[in-house]
C-alpha cells in the first residue's frame, strides 16, 4: 500500500515537470510533507482512506501550535491542490480538502524602510570587488524597479534596455516594463562593463545575476546577502527579501505617485493590492498630525 509520503514526492515531482514557479513547488513540498509527517505520527498512512475530518483535525493543531492564520491557509491551498490531482487522475472519487475553508486573513501592514535606511542599504556594497559591483547592481535596480526577487533573479541581460532605462520583467506568463533611474542605470553598467565578464564562466550564460560560481541565485542566497547588508547598516527590524520591493512602492505613493502606475509596475493583478501603501500613507498623515498639531 502506497504511504502518503511516496504520493505526495510523486506530485511535486509532477509539479516540477510543469509551468509552475520554484517558489509555489517549494512551498507545496514543504506545506505537503509536513502534511505527510502528521499522518504517518497518527498511524494514518495511506493517502486512500484521508478524509475530511482528518484534515481538519490537522489544521486544529496547526492552530494549537500557534500557526498563523496565512501558514494556515497556505497549507490548505497546497492540499487542495494535491487531493484535486489525485481526484483529477481518478485516483480518489472525491477530494477531501473540497469543501474546507480557508482562515480570514487580515492583510498586514508591510515593514518597510525609511528613506535614510533604505540609502544606508544601498551603500553598503562598496563596488571595489565583482561580488560588491554585483551586490549593488542587484539592490539598486530592486528598489528602483520593485520588482519581485524571483523576478529580478530571473532577469536575462537581453532583458536590461541601458538605452531606454527599462527592464523587460516576466511573471506567471505575463510581461511588463518597468522603467529604472541614473542610480540603478549607472551601478548596472558598472556591473554589465566589469564585474559580470568576471563572474559568469560560461560565454553563451544569459542570466543577468549569478552566484560566484557563475550560476543562477538562489532566493535563499540573496535573502542572506541582504540580511548581512541591513545588519552592517545598522537597521534594526526584520527584513525581507520584499523589503525594498514595499519599501519602493511606499515611498512613490508617499511622494504623489499614482496608485494605478505603481500597480502596473509592481505587476499587481488588481489596484485592491496598491492600496495598502496610501493606507500606509494616511496612516503617516495622522502621525504628522498628532505630533505637529497644537491641540494634540
Amino acid at each position: 500500500m502506497e504511504a502518503l509520503q511516496e504520493k505526495v514526492a510523486e506530485y511535486i515531482a509532477e509539479l516540477k515537470q510543469q509551468s509552475v514557479s520554484d517558489n509555489t513547488v517549494v512551498s507545496y513540498e514543504r506545506d505537503l510533507k509536513q502534511l505527510a509527517d502528521y499522518f504517518a505520527a497518527q498511524g494514518s498512512t495511506c493517502w486512500r482512506f484521508v478524509s475530511k475530518s482528518q484534515l481538519e483535525a490537522y489544521l486544529r493543531q496547526m492552530e494549537k501550535d500557534k500557526k498563523r492564520p496565512a501558514t494556515r491557509s497556505r497549507a490548505i491551498a497546497s492540499m487542495k491542490a494535491f487531493f484535486r490531482y489525485l481526484e483529477q487522475s481518478g485516483e480518489i472519487e472525491r477530494s477531501p480538502a473540497g469543501q474546507i475553508k480557508s482562515p480570514k486573513i487580515e492583510k498586514e501592514v508591510p515593514h518597510i524602510l525609511t528613506p535614510e535606511e533604505t540609502v544606508q542599504l544601498l551603500m553598503q556594497p562598496d563596488g571595489k570587488t565583482a561580488k560588491s559591483m554585483r551586490d549593488r547592481a542587484m539592490l539598486e535596480l530592486l528598489y528602483a524597479t520593485g520588482i519581485r526577487v524571483s523576478e529580478l533573479l530571473q532577469l536575462e541581460v537581453e532583458d536590461v534596455n541601458l538605452t531606454m532605462d527599462y527592464i523587460l520583467c516576466r511573471h506567471g506568463g505575463r510581461e511588463r516594463v518597468v522603467p529604472f533611474g541614473h542610480a540603478a542605470k549607472k551601478s548596472l553598467q558598472e556591473y554589465l562593463n566589469t564585474a559580470r565578464p568576471a563572474l559568469v564562466k560560461e560565454a553563451d550564460s544569459r542570466q543577468l545575476f549569478t552566484n560566484l560560481s557563475g550560476r543562477k541565485m538562489s532566493r535563499q542566497g540573496f535573502w542572506k546577502l541582504i540580511k548581512q547588508y541591513a545588519q552592517a547598516a545598522g537597521i534594526q527590524g526584520e527584513i525581507t527579501p520584499h523589503t525594498l520591493r514595499h519599501s519602493f512602492a511606499a515611498h512613490l505613493v508617499n511622494n504623489g505617485a499614482d496608485l494605478y502606475a505603481v500597480q502596473e509596475m509592481m505587476g499587481y493583478a488588481d489596484l485592491s493590492a496598491a492600496q495598502i501603501y496610501a493606507k500606509m500613507r494616511h496612516a503617516s498623515v495622522r502621525e504628522v498630525y498628532k505630533k505637529a498639531h497644537p491641540r494634540e
